[in-house]
Formats: C-alpha cells, structure tokens, sequence
C-alpha cells in the first residue's frame, strides 16, 4: 500500500525510514513498520520527495513560502482522513491540510510534517431544488461555481477561480456576493469534520453547535473537513461585470466617485477598487500598458434590466483608459482576476476592515499609490457591506460584523528580485500609515506568516475567549497548529 521512494528501491524495495517533525518541533523516527502500519490503513499510497506526483502535491501558490513535507498522504474518504489524523495523533507529529494551496501563508503545508493533500476528494453535488451543494475539500471555486451554475445557482465564494474551497471557507471567506450573502460561513449549511481524536463528526447549528460555531471562521485550527454543505442562491447564468480603469492622474476625482458610488449600491453590485500598474495584455491599449492606472472590478448580479439605472454613477465618469464591462456568464467574471495573481511569484499582503472611507484614507492611498516603489503592487479596496452586517457579532466565531470594506497593500514581485527586502518593507510601511483610519482588525485569510498572535486575536475580536474553550474541548493538545493558530488552554504541547 506504501509508494517505495526511490531509495527504498534501491536498497531492494524495502520502505525506509523518515524523520517527520513533531510537535514539540523535533524530529520524530518513523520506522518502515511505522509506515506499514499507517499504509494498512489507508487505500492510497504514501508520497516522498521523488515520488511522482509530489512536486504538485507540494506546490503553494506563495512561491515567497519554502516549506516541503516529509510524507504526503492524498485521501479519498473520511475514513482514510481518520486514519492518518489518529496516526499523527499518536506519534505526535505536525500534520497540515492543503486544499489549493493558495493561502497567503503558506499554511497548507507542514515543513518537514505529514501533509495531507486533499486534491482527490473533490466532487460537487448539486440538489437544485433543495438549494445545496456537497463540496469536497479539495475543489476549487472554479469547480463549485462550474456545478452550481449548470442550474443557475452558486454561493459565496471568492475572486480567483483557483483558490481552495476549504481554506476559504474555514477562514470565513468573502467574495462578488457576499452584500447579498454575507459570509460564505453565513450559507454554511454543515460539515463533516474529523477531529483531533479522530473520530470523524457531523456539526451544524443542530449537531455539535459549538464546534459548528467554531468551524465558521477558524475551521483550520478544529480538524480536517471532509465535507462542506453550503447554501445556493439564484445568481446568474449571465451578470454584468469585469474591469474598467481610467489614469491614475484621476485618482483623486475616481476614489471620491468610488465612495459615493459604494455608498448607494444595491446589494447586488459589488465594486472592488484597485490601484494597480496595468499590464501588458492584449485588453490593454498599448499606450496605457505599464501605466498606473485606477481600476474597477464590477460583478453586478441583479436584473439585467436594471443595469444602466445601477450604474449609472459609474458609467457617467466618462474617458475609461479600458471597458471590459459587459453581460457575461458569473464563472468569466469569477476568473477575471486570475491572471493577476499567477502561481510562482512571490506575494506578500497587510490588509485590514474599515468601516468608512473617510477622507484621510482615500488621500493616504492615493499618496502612497503615487510613491510606490513595486511594479506588480496594488493597493485595493474591497466593498463588503450589505448582509454580513446584519448577523451578530457571535454568529460563528468570524465576527467582524460591522466591517464594510477591506483595504489592502498587496505586493508581488519575481523569485530573486534583490529589491524584496526594501519591497516588503514599503508595504508594512502602507500598512501602518493606513491603519489610524481602520479598526485594527483584519481578515484571517489574508494574514501574513510574519503577524504575530495579537493580530490572530484581533481577527476574532470578543469571541476569541469562547474560541479558545472550543478549541481545548476538541483538540486539546494543538494538534492542528499549521494555521493562523489558536492555542488550547494548558496545552500540552508546545
């Protein structure tokens, strides 16, 4: 059952031993008995560096994270995910769970740990007249949005069509719809989830309330889900959307119009503002390529006879450098952004909520615009008002129910540019003169590796200390830990 690594084969195909991080952070011998016996529980094969299919079992979307396994495990079942959760738990061994591997922090992968690598779990269900689909831990948006939108459904999900359905939602995930929706946690029907003593648990408002309410925000840091039911919508086939932009010599009048324009917007019109240098595609004129420029990603899900009449404050800003707006199907404007953020290059991100645009912000970005150092930069602003407001504080340990825009200082840059240090360093420059206009909190999945535990705390606000108790009655001894992490109370372990 356990894939020979090459040295194994070597040395006349017998499985060698490994040393896998621990949790106390050193290393653990597993020997080959070891491995037969977790291999005798599983129907899939273990990986090892040189093993086919490692090198994308291992990839992280953040090429600035350098982390690899030890072993990777690829589940099919809940029972497979079982049994490897039991193992690590027993020879205490740092395991992580990669769905897309997209998150800012590298958290999908454990260095030098056990990973499990969800990819093959990744089917959608779609009950059309329930309203529910069953989403696999390892789909990604694209794979959701693909199934839902055959009956001209979907639920909220995020902006970049190859990010993980699990990361994403375990961190409370926001996207195009959440004004209608709320949070993606908010259309959270139930999960099935495999805690730290293995066994594998049905939680939802009903069935283990306090580990649903947990999961709903800070899911990583509870077990590994091997199910996600969430809650659809009528939205789409068609909506209106994609990218329109004019000089950044505008900024002043456009961000003002931004305001006001986000200020009116029925809930179906989300409007996401990005100040950005425009690349050199072929949607771009080519006199305005490698300029800076102000951009407007538009996803409008209403009636489409209603379009000229809702965007009427942002048609009439008149002279757009580019108009890509336009009817089209809600998985095109899904992906609109894609190419904007491609695998491999090095991210780096400082994003807090805000509850207004205040006029000392909009002049601090545009400030900070002007002087910016980083080609692939882009300060954006992302307008989340709406449903999510209207939940309170403690439904779901996510919070942050009184955030209505979210205000990033976003880097990227090529593996080896010597100018990263000074790149990094602009950004938590941004970052700090942005956020005497913000709340001081920020959106767990856009954490940094480098922000300490005060802003992981931050993130939950008042429900952190009930966060806590649910996560000492479930994992009791920070077993899962390769996160945005929230210790147990008296852990034992480090």
């Amino acid at each position: 059952m356990i894939r020979e690594s090459r040295n194994a084969a070597e040395a006349g195909g017998h499985i060698t031993d490994v040393e896998v991080r621990g949790l106390d952070g050193l290393p653990v011998h597993l020997t080959s008995s070891d491995l037969e016996v977790l291999g005798s529980m599983l129907g899939v094969p273990l990986l090892r560096p040189g093993d086919s299919g490692w090198a994308s079992a291992v990839l992280l979307w953040n090429g600035l994270i350098k982390k690899e396994p030890a072993l990777v495990v690829q589940p099919t079942s809940a029972r497979e995910v079982s049994a490897v959760v039991r193992f690590a738990a027993a020879n205490r061994l740092q395991i992580s769970t990669k769905g897309g591997g997209h998150n800012i922090a590298g958290s999908a992968i454990a260095d030098g740990g056990l990973t499990l690598d969800m990819s093959r779990m990744n089917t959608v269900t779609v009950d059309p007249v329930a309203m529910l689909a069953q989403v696999g831990p390892g789909c990604l948006l694209q794979d959701v949005d693909r199934a839902t939108q055959e009956h001209g459904l979907a639920t909220v999900l995020g902006f970049i069509s190859e990010v993980g359905v699990a990361g994403l939602t375990l961190g409370g995930g926001l996207g195009y719809l959440s004004r209608r929706f709320g949070w993606t946690v908010d259309n959270l029907e139930e999960v099935e989830i495999v805690t730290a003593d293995g066994l594998v648990r049905t939680a939802s408002r009903h069935d283990n309330a306090d580990l649903f309410w947990g999961v709903r925000g800070a899911g990583a840091n509870l077990g590994v889900v091997t199910r996600f039911t969430l809650r659809l919508h009528e939205v789409g086939p068609t909506v209106f959307g994609g990218l329109i932009a004019w000089p950044f010599e505008r900024a002043d009048e456009i961000l003002r119009r931004y305001r006001t324009l986000t200020s009116r917007a029925p809930r179906e019109l989300a409007v996401w503002l990005i100040l950005m240098t425009a690349p050199a595609e072929p949607f771009i004129p080519e006199r305005w390529q490698g300029k800076k420029i102000c951009a407007m990603a538009v996803c409008y899900s209403g009636e489409l006879d209603k379009v000229p009449e809702v965007l009427d404050s942002l048609l009439e800003i008149g002279d757009p450098a580019v108009d890509l707006l336009a009817a089209q199907p809600y998985t095109h404007v899904q992906s609109y952004l894609d190419d904007s953020e491609p695998k491999g290059l090095h991210y780096y991100w400082k994003t807090e909520y805000a509850v207004e645009l205040s006029d000392g912000l909009l002049s601090t970005i545009r400030e900070l615009f002007a002087e910016c150092p980083i080609e692939g930069a882009e300060l954006g602003i992302l307008h989340l008002a709406g449903a999510l407001n209207e939940h309170p504080e403690d439904d779901g340990v996510v919070g942050n129910r009184n955030a209505r825009y979210v205000i990033g200082s976003n880097g990227m840059w090529d593996p080896g540019d010597p100018a990263a240090d000074s790149y990094r360093a602009w950004i938590r420059e941004s970052w700090e003169r942005q956020r005497p206009f913000t709340g001081g909190r920020s959106y767990i999945n856009f954490q940094t590796a480098d922000e300490g535990q005060q802003q992981v705390r931050a993130a939950y606000g008042t429900n952190y200390e009930r966060l806590v108790q649910v996560k000492t009655k479930y994992d009791p001894d920070n077993l899962f830990r390769t996160n945005r992490n929230v210790a147990p109370m008296e852990s034992t372990g480090s």
